[in-house]
């Protein structure tokens, strides 16, 4: 007990668990003495139970479920999309100091570029349907996502270039075994922490016709006076997102077991090791 208020002090995965979950049902009760004894109308902040019972409601009345899928189908797409695309790009003017002159400055430019501004172009180029908003959200991922892997490939340290020049490695050989796995193991972390951004613009994508996707239930559920149902819409996009996060984090130790050690996994409140770290 000494330990949890312990400044730079760690938790074990144990002790994460239970003060999680208190924490989430300390929540839950305030949440539930404001909306009940409070005198909070519904219409600012609905109770909890109701929120609850709206699960029940946004699945029978608008396919819950289809439309969660829908989302995360957009987002996977336009994550892939992105991925590819920067990665490509990156290397290209990360690497070759012509390319790096002529684009870097505009690729840096390119994030003051608000993308709410930017819908009307994508839907003249695409058309309002999936592959419109697939390209809107790959397009809003890859200007922050570029200029950071430029920067991951400033970051791979001299020593190991100066290491493969030295044993006579070729410039295929370097950018194979240095460049690449050194860049791509770090930006990893980089794409997992945003899958969170690339909500924002699923739901500003999905609002262009309404039709399909969380961000068209939140729409009609603000258009009906219906906080209880825009706060389960609002927990469910949290609940798949923290689940994305986790299979980020799961494919990440897979893809790249050396960054981690089991003294690490265990520090994050994760006892993964014995799935991703072989025994000695």
């Amino acid at each position: 007990m000494k330990g949890l208020m312990k400044m730079g002090g760690e938790l074990s995965p144990r002790a994460s668990t239970i003060i999680t979950i208190i924490g989430a049902i300390g929540i839950l009760f305030i949440w539930y003495l404001i909306t009940t004894f409070g005198g909070v109308s519904g219409t600012i902040l609905p109770k909890p139970q109701d929120v609850l019972t709206s699960f029940g409601e946004l699945q029978t009345k608008y396919g819950l479920g289809h439309h969660i899928w829908y989302s995360v189908k957009l987002n996977y797409i336009g994550y892939f999309e992105a991925i590819g695309i920067s990665i490509i790009l990156g290397f290209i003017i990360g690497l070759f100091p012509l390319m790096r002159g002529l684009l870097s400055k505009w690729v840096d430019a390119i994030r003051f570029v608000p993308l709410t501004a930017v819908t009307g172009l994508f839907i003249a180029w695409f058309g309002i349907e999936l592959g419109m908003k697939a390209h809107f959200l790959a397009f809003g991922i890859i200007i922050y996502l570029l200029p950071i892997i430029v920067q991951r490939i400033d970051q791979v340290q001299k020593v190991y270039l100066q290491t493969a020049y030295t044993i006579g490695a070729n410039d295929w050989n370097t950018f194979k075994h240095v460049y690449f796995p050194s860049v791509v193991s770090k930006i990893s972390d980089d794409i997992r922490v945003m899958v969170a951004i690339s909500w924002t613009y699923i739901i500003v994508a999905e609002m262009i016709n309404k039709e399909l996707g969380v961000g068209a239930l939140i729409f009609n559920a603000t258009k009906q006076t219906r906080p209880d149902w825009v706060f389960a819409i609002l927990i469910t996009i949290i609940l798949v997102g923290y689940l994305q996060d986790l299979l980020f984090k799961y494919v990440d130790y897979l893809l790249f077991p050396y960054k981690y050690e089991k003294s690490q996994v265990k520090s994050r409140g994760m006892n993964f090791s014995k799935y991703f770290i072989k025994k000695a």
